[in-house]
């Protein structure tokens, strides 16, 4: 069984399945996933797009979908008993599901650690007790987990084998269909539906305010599996925006971009693998921030400025993720070279301290021996 409930996890466990069937291709994968898990044959009895919400708040209202996704899997591990549970990041309903799975005396593997070390970092004492063993992405995780006396693996991050852009920036823009000699922007708004409510809008107002500040600009969206093009439409139309949508070749686009808006999550990593500036924004409910501003103990929520140690790209959180402000960022960016040419520098040095790559191969051998060693 493997449950990813997210975009970013159904990229992570379509990868994964596809390294585990070359070395068993009679493995059998079923749980939660999204299109590119069930491209790579995983069996997906729910759809991850249903599950994808962030904030105490959102997943109250999407109580019912959750509730029973959990309680069908429930079932299956007490009355099937799979030979392992795999469970990619989604930790409030994962750790649930991993209580059941040590009811039902099924081992589990956690691929993508929960980010414990940025706030409520007493959860790891409950993930010794329910996780057999920990892959993680990031090299500063592992040595967390030991102290807890977790069993770990560092496994390098997936990303640093799914971010291979062959393409200059000229190539790419024409191969979208963009003019290269003009400026270019990537309006990245999620991959949560929850996301695109709260954010598109601002995003399209600070779009609005670049256009009207630099007339020949072009932009670019990347619309996430977990999507539907019909729910950005109209509000693009209204806006009168010209804009490229486009699923595949998420890379090349970003590739293509002079700078990107960029809402917080894994594509922040994406970005800053292609080396491309940004800024990165973010709102919640203002009852989920008062909580999540009194729990997270670390300075930055960007994966990359999280990975660099340093706030390499600006933030802007909350009531900060206006679009005055985004226009401003993203209007220094396209206009200081010396701006744009340091946040280039040290986005580059992002890669060296993600591992060597392999990831989704190194996890694939740990669900074998796992097994075998029941």
């Amino acid at each position: 069984m493997i449950v990813a409930g997210e975009a970013s996890g159904d990229i992570y466990g379509a990868d994964l399945a596809r390294e585990a069937f070359k070395i068993d291709p009679d493995i059998h994968f079923f749980g939660i996933g999204g299109a590119r898990m069930r491209e790579a044959g995983v069996e997906t009895l729910v759809d991850s797009a249903d599950m994808a919400v962030v904030g105490l708040v959102e997943v109250l209202k999407h109580f019912n979908v959750i509730s029973n996704a959990f309680l069908k899997l429930k079932k299956i591990l007490l009355d099937d008993h799979p030979d392992l549970l795999i469970l990619i990041d989604y930790p409030g309903f994962n750790l649930r599901l991993a209580k059941i799975a040590r009811k039902a005396g099924v081992r589990v593997l956690y691929y993508i650690s929960p980010q414990i070390w940025a706030w409520r970092q007493g959860r790891v004492k409950k993930i010794a007790r329910l996780v057999d063993h920990m892959a993680v992405i990031l090299p500063f995780e592992a040595p967390f987990y030991e102290r807890a006396g977790v069993p770990v693996s560092f496994v390098g991050h997936p990303m640093l084998d799914m971010v291979n852009v062959n393409m200059d920036r000229s190539q790419a823009a024409a191969s979208f269909g963009l003019d290269p000699a003009r400026k270019i922007v990537g309006l990245f708004p999620g991959s949560r539906k929850n996301e695109l409510e709260r954010l598109l809008p601002v995003i399209i107002g600070a779009a609005v305010q670049l256009k009207s500040r630099f007339p020949d600009i072009q932009f670019a969206l990347p619309l996430a599996s977990t999507l539907n093009a019909a729910a950005i439409a109209p509000q693009l139309a209204e806006a009168g925006l010209d804009v490229t949508i486009t699923r595949d070749r998420i890379h090349d686009l970003i590739r293509a971009c002079d700078a990107v808006i960029s809402v917080s999550g894994t594509v922040t990593l994406e970005i800053a693998l292609v080396g491309t500036p940004m800024v990165i924004i973010y709102k919640l409910s203002p009852l989920t921030y008062q909580l999540a501003k009194r729990l997270v103990k670390v300075p930055n929520i960007g994966l990359c400025n999280i990975v660099a140690g340093e706030t390499v790209v600006r933030e802007l959180i909350q009531d900060e993720a206006n679009t005055k402000n985004i226009a401003a960022e993203i209007g220094t960016i396209l206009t200081d070279a010396g701006y744009d040419g340091t946040i280039r520098h040290k986005l580059a040095q992002v890669r060296s301290r993600l591992g060597c790559g392999g990831a989704s191969r190194n996890v694939a051998r740990l669900i074998f021996t796992l097994m075998r060693n029941q």
